[in-house]
């Protein structure tokens, strides 16, 4: 099956300021993630156990019916022990401020987020809605309450 393709629009917040910040974009053909680059205007240094909010310089028009998920890159994760705080991070179809990225740093040494750097991954998805209905059982089920590790 060939990938939907989802028109989004994009704006740097800072105008002509962050030209050379790329915009996201799929490194390869099959790639379902975009990267997401660091908008910093100095070096940041992520000490061991600290996390920033790092800027990327852009805001998005996501369609309704639509979210972005902002996604950890796996080399930073393995190599520098860098991932997200909160993931995925989620973009609603209703935001339009500028997308930032919730670094933190699980490593032994000092990372430096350097301008122009990959820092994540950004995921367009659909969204489903739900309708909640109050009901006195729930349908049982093989797991039914088993919950964390009940399988070994």
């Amino acid at each position: 099956m060939k990938s939907q393709v989802v028109r989004v629009q994009v704006k740097r917040v800072r105008g002509d300021q962050d030209q050379d910040i790329p915009l996201p974009r799929h490194m390869t053909q099959s790639s379902s993630g975009m990267d997401l680059f660091a908008a910093v205007v100095e070096e940041v240094t992520l000490e061991p156990g600290e996390r920033k909010l790092i800027p990327t310089g852009i805001a998005l028009s996501i369609p309704e019916g639509y979210e972005g998920q902002v996604r950890p890159r796996s080399g930073l994760a393995l190599k520098d022990g860098v991932t997200l705080v909160n993931t995925p991070g989620t973009i609603d179809s209703d935001y339009r401020g500028e997308v930032g990225v919730l670094l933190i740093n699980f490593g032994h040494q000092p990372f430096k987020v350097k301008r122009g750097d990959r820092i994540a991954q950004l995921v367009i998805a659909p969204v489903y809605k739900a309708t909640l209905e109050l009901v006195d059982e729930l349908e049982v089920t093989p797991r039914s309450g088993g919950g964390f590790g009940h399988t070994g």
